[in-house]
């Protein structure tokens, strides 16, 4: 028996399925079908274009139902929408605390689920309409990451990404005040994460409930300053130099999480990016922006994304 959606939830597309058992579902607001008009005496004429489809890759423990409301704002702009759980939030199965909990950190994320929930969703979409990650906070870095590591693979990138709210979170990177205090916190999450197998960020306040992999893998770029994956082959540093692809960096007014100097650091790894930068300011989106609250106050920042995918060359 079918069960019944979740009031106020996104309709269901697809689920990305893993070899280790790990589910992915995906959920999604399609743009309608362009019209495609058949002179009289002739055959097909070659209609608009297909709509962009944007995938939404959330921050660390936000699950993909806190961007609903964004997620119609771009709808509504004409964009095909599609949320995701990252690895062990929210919808994903398994979770990550109790039994079955994955151990897995950032080489999962863009070596295993992200080509897996892309698959699945070209599967669905087709391969004609373009494919737009669009990342928030942690989801931004590591879809900066992947898009970079998957650029030239037939079939598994994208078109382009956008990031929202997002930075590195190399400690510098905060100024002399602040960089500190993230050391000092990246050194006591890590401690906590090894002594319990797990970040317990829900009752602690930050980042929800992790995987000490996840942690792990962060807590080495707040040292570092690098992105890398504990057990992977790859250079995710060498990929990101390489990355040619549109980008578009939104920061946002009143985001001590993610400063300029943080998007800064992240946007000088891409070098051969073509960037589009923008700030949202409150008076543009007539609400108050911190790290979180653009989500629910981004009617001109839907537009300025639906603009940048649907421009030429995007």
């Amino acid at each position: 028996m079918t069960q019944p959606e979740p009031v106020g939830e996104l309709p269901l597309l697809t689920t990305a399925e893993l070899p280790d058992g790990t589910r992915l579902p995906v959920r999604a607001l399609c743009a309608p079908a362009p019209e495609r008009f058949l002179p009289s005496g002739s055959g097909p004429a070659p209609g608009p274009p297909p709509a962009p489809a944007v995938l939404i890759l959330p921050a660390m423990g936000t699950p993909a139902r806190f961007y609903r409301r964004f997620a119609r704002r771009l709808h509504d702009e004409g964009l095909t929408v599609l949320t995701v759980d990252l690895r062990g939030q929210g919808e994903a199965t398994p979770r990550a605390t109790g039994r079955g909990a994955p151990g897995h950190g950032y080489r999962a994320i863009v070596e295993e689920d992200i080509p897996a929930v892309v698959t699945a969703v070209r599967a669905e979409l087709g391969t004609e309409p373009p494919l737009f990650l669009l990342g928030h906070s942690l989801g931004g870095q590591l879809a900066l990451v992947y898009a970079s590591l998957a650029a030239g693979r037939d079939g598994s990138g994208v078109d382009g990404v956008a990031v929202v709210a997002t930075g590195s979170v190399w400690f510098r990177a905060y100024g002399p005040w602040r960089g500190p205090g993230l050391l000092l916190a990246q050194a006591l999450i890590t401690a906590t994460a090894a002594v319990l197998g797990r970040w317990p960020g829900t009752r602690l306040g930050f980042g929800g409930d992790q995987p000490k992999g996840v942690m792990r893998d962060w807590a080495r770029q707040v040292r570092t300053g690098r992105y890398s994956g504990k057990g992977s082959a790859l250079d995710y540093e060498a990929a990101l130099a390489t990355l040619d692809l549109p980008v578009l960096a939104v920061s946002v007014d009143d985001d001590t999480l993610a400063p300029a100097t943080a998007l800064d650091h992240l946007l000088g790894k891409v070098p051969r990016a073509r960037l589009t930068r923008r700030h949202c300011t409150a008076q543009e989106a007539d609400a108050r922006l911190d790290h979180f609250a653009w989500t629910r106050a981004g009617g001109a920042l839907a537009k300025w994304v639906a603009a940048w995918a649907t421009a030429p060359g995007a």
